[in-house]
């Protein structure tokens, strides 16, 4: 089984829970008028596909990197990762969280804007004259790299919501 099979396999665990937090975001109640005259008593913010990238990382790294988010940059087998999807456009919102202590559930989480998050790494690569935004780091096992951003560096509208 390949590293990203691993590491899917352990964060699809969360889905359920992330389901749950994004559906309190991005569903509403509507207007009177939408629930007494059109039998709608919730709505989804869009009607297109929303896109949310979903990440949750070890207990362990939410003591020493509580501000901090991370994007995958290479895998050893070339695949494309999540940051050229993200900058070629791909995904809406950034589920960004850590689990808790036993793994079985999450102990804090972001959702985030991509648009925000695309616009900002724009202007910092043109203000860095091409230098990539975040702290570039190599996972210890090999896996892959990744960039790592702290969200302060971003524009507080980069946080939709937090828990």
């Amino acid at each position: 089984m390949s590293n990203w099979e691993n590491d899917k396999r352990w964060s699809d665990r969360f889905l359920p829970e992330i389901k749950g937090i994004i559906g309190t975001h991005l569903i509403t109640e509507p207007p009177y008028e939408e629930d007494a005259e059109r039998n709608t008593d919730l709505m989804v913010l869009r009607l297109d596909a929303i896109r949310i990238g979903c990440r949750v990382r070890k207990f362990k790294f939410s003591g020493a990197y509580p501000s901090e988010f991370t994007i995958r940059t290479a895998r050893p087998s070339g695949a494309q990762t999540e940051l050229g999807k993200i900058i070629e456009g791909w995904g809406d919102y950034f589920f960004y969280g850590f689990s808790d202590a036993q793994e079985s559930g999450l102990f804090s989480w972001s959702l985030c804007d991509l648009k925000v998050f695309r616009s900002w790494f724009s202007r910092e690569l043109v203000r860095n004259k091409g230098k990539m935004p975040g702290q570039q780091k190599l996972n210890h096992d090999g896996s892959s790299s990744f960039a790592a951003f702290d969200i302060s560096d971003l524009p507080e509208s980069f946080v939709l919501a937090r828990g």
